[in-house]
C-alpha cells in the first residue's frame, strides 16, 4: 500500500481531512472525480474545495453566534479550510466572505505541495473493500459510487434541492441607483451594495416570480424536498406577498439616501472576489430558466443594465441516514474501515461541512495511533454538530442542518437573549479547553 488512508472527494469536507492527516504524519490519497475527464451539473473548474453556491463562511462573531464560534474552533485544530478563508477574505461586514477563485487556488496548491497527499484524478464508482478511507464526495455523489453506499447501506440515499445565486458585474449596477451599506451600518458601513424598490416595484417583481418560466423537473426529481435554508426565491414567493419581504429582502436597517427612510423592499449584493468586480445577489438562489432570470432581474431599481458572470441554478443533493448508518466517530457501522465526512452526511453549509470533514480527520488519526478520540462534548458546535449527525436526530425525519445553537443543550433558567448568545459561546469554549486538555 502506498497510503495510508483513501480519501474520496476534493471539495470542503475532503480538502480538510487530507490536510489534517497529512500534518500528523499520514500518507494520504486524495481521489477527485474533477479533472478527470467527469464534471457535476453545478461545478465550474477542477479546483479542489470549490464554492458554488454563495461565497459566504456566514457571520464570523464567535462571541454571539454559533458558526462564528464554528471557525473560532476550527481555527483552533489548524483548519485550512479557515486559514484560507481568512488569507482570501473580501468585505461582508460581520460575515466571512471569500474570493472564491482565490481560495479554491490556495487550498489546491496547499494540499498539492504537501509531501504526504497524492492526488488522483479519477471517478471511484465502489467503496473501498479494505483499508481505512473517508468518503467525502459531497451531495453531488456519482451514480456509480452512490449506488455503492446504497448496496453497503441498505437504506436509500435521502435527497433534496439546492439552488445556486446570480453573480453580476459590479460596472453593470447603476451605482446611481443603487447604493453602499451594511445593515444597520455593521462592518465598515459599506460591505454590500442596496437597490430599493418601492411598494409598486416589489409586486410587480413578486407576480414576475410566480409566473416566470422554471426549471422543468425530471421523474426522479419531482419528490425531492427543498433545503429551508437555501429555498429558492420563487418558492419563497409562492408563500405569501410579504415572505421575500422578511426574509433576503428585508429592508429593515437600511436607509435609502433618496429618501431617509427604509424602502419597502431591498435587493442586497455582496462582493464576490477580491478585486469587487463580481457580486452576487444575496438570497436569491433560483430556478427560474436563465432567459426569465435576466428579464426579472433586470426590473430591479440598479440592476436595468446587469451583466451576469453567472446565473443561478438548480441541483439535486443527497445525503445518507447518518443518524442510523454512522457511529459516534462517523464510521459505517456494518463497514468500520470507511468513514463519511461533510454534506454527504447531512450536514449544511460549507463551515459545517468543512468542520465534519475537520473531525473524520481527527478520528482518522486517532485510529491510526491505535488511540481512541472521545468526539468533542455536545456544548461544543463542533461537538453539538456531530452530535446531531450520528445520533440525536430521528434518522426517519433526518434533514441537512446548520450549526445553530438549539444543537446543543440549553442554558438552565431564565436570561436574556443577547446574554444567553453569550452564555453558549462562553460555556463552549471551556469545554472545549477541557476536551484539549488530556492531548
Amino acid at each position: 500500500m502506498t497510503h495510508d488512508i483513501h480519501i474520496i472527494g476534493g471539495g470542503l469536507a475532503g480538502s480538510e481531512a487530507a490536510w489534517q492527516l497529512a500534518e500528523a504524519g499520514f500518507r494520504v490519497k486524495l481521489s477527485e472525480m474533477r479533472g478527470s475527464g467527469e464534471a457535476t451539473p453545478a461545478h465550474h473548474t477542477d479546483g479542489l474545495a470549490e464554492l458554488v453556491c454563495s461565497n459566504s463562511f456566514r457571520s464570523d462573531d464567535a462571541e454571539s453566534n454559533a458558526v462564528g464560534l464554528l471557525h473560532a474552533e476550527m481555527r483552533g485544530l489548524g483548519s485550512l479550510i479557515l486559514r484560507e478563508a481568512d488569507a482570501h477574505k473580501v468585505p461582508a461586514g460581520s460575515a466571512l466572505a471569500v474570493d472564491r477563485d482565490g481560495f479554491s487556488a490556495g487550498v489546491t496548491a496547499a494540499l498539492e505541495a504537501h509531501p504526504n497527499i497524492t492526488i488522483v484524478r479519477e471517478r471511484v464508482d465502489a467503496l473501498p473493500a479494505d483499508g481505512p478511507a473517508i468518503i467525502a464526495t459531497g451531495p453531488l455523489t456519482a451514480p456509480g459510487l452512490a449506488a455503492s453506499i446504497a448496496g453497503a447501506t441498505g437504506a436509500d440515499a435521502l435527497a433534496f434541492f439546492d439552488a445556486i445565486a446570480p453573480i453580476v458585474h459590479f460596472d453593470s449596477i447603476d451605482m446611481e441607483t443603487a447604493w453602499f451599506q451594511s445593515r444597520w451600518n455593521k462592518g465598515d458601513g459599506k460591505d454590500y451594495i442596496n437597490c430599493a424598490l418601492n411598494r409598486e416595484q416589489y409586486e410587480a417583481f413578486h407576480a414576475g416570480l410566480i409566473a416566470g418560466e422554471k426549471t422543468e423537473f425530471k421523474d426522479w426529481e419531482r419528490d425531492t424536498p427543498y433545503f429551508e435554508g437555501c429555498m429558492p426565491i420563487e418558492v419563497m414567493a409562492e408563500r405569501g406577498i410579504d415572505t421575500l419581504r422578511f426574509g433576503p429582502m428585508k429592508p429593515v436597517g437600511l436607509d435609502d439616501p433618496r429618501t431617509g427612510r427604509w424602502p419597502h423592499a431591498v435587493v442586497q449584493l455582496r462582493q464576490d472576489n477580491a478585486q469587487g468586480t463580481l457580486w452576487n445577489i444575496v438570497g436569491f438562489q433560483t430556478k427560474l430558466k436563465h432567459a426569465e432570470q435576466i428579464r426579472l432581474f433586470r426590473t430591479i431599481p440598479g440592476l436595468e443594465n446587469a451583466e451576469f458572470a453567472r446565473l443561478g441554478g438548480l441541483h439535486r443533493n443527497t445525503f445518507i441516514r447518518s443518524p442510523e448508518l454512522l457511529d459516534p466517530t462517523l464510521r459505517l457501522r456494518n463497514r468500520p474501515n470507511i468513514r463519511f465526512a461533510g454534506q454527504i452526511t447531512g450536514c449544511e453549509g460549507y463551515v459545517e461541512s468543512a468542520a465534519i470533514g475537520l473531525m473524520a480527520g481527527c478520528f482518522a488519526i486517532a485510529e491510526l495511533r491505535g488511540q481512541t478520540l472521545a468526539p468533542p462534548p455536545v456544548e461544543t458546535a463542533l461537538g453539538a454538530l456531530l452530535h446531531h449527525i450520528t445520533g440525536a436526530a430521528v434518522a426517519e425525519t433526518y434533514q441537512p442542518m446548520n450549526v445553530n445553537f438549539g444543537l446543543m443543550p440549553p442554558i438552565p433558567g431564565r436570561t436574556k437573549k443577547a446574554d444567553r448568545k453569550r452564555m453558549y459561546t462562553d460555556r463552549a469554549r471551556a469545554a472545549m479547553q477541557a476536551w484539549l486538555a488530556p492531548a
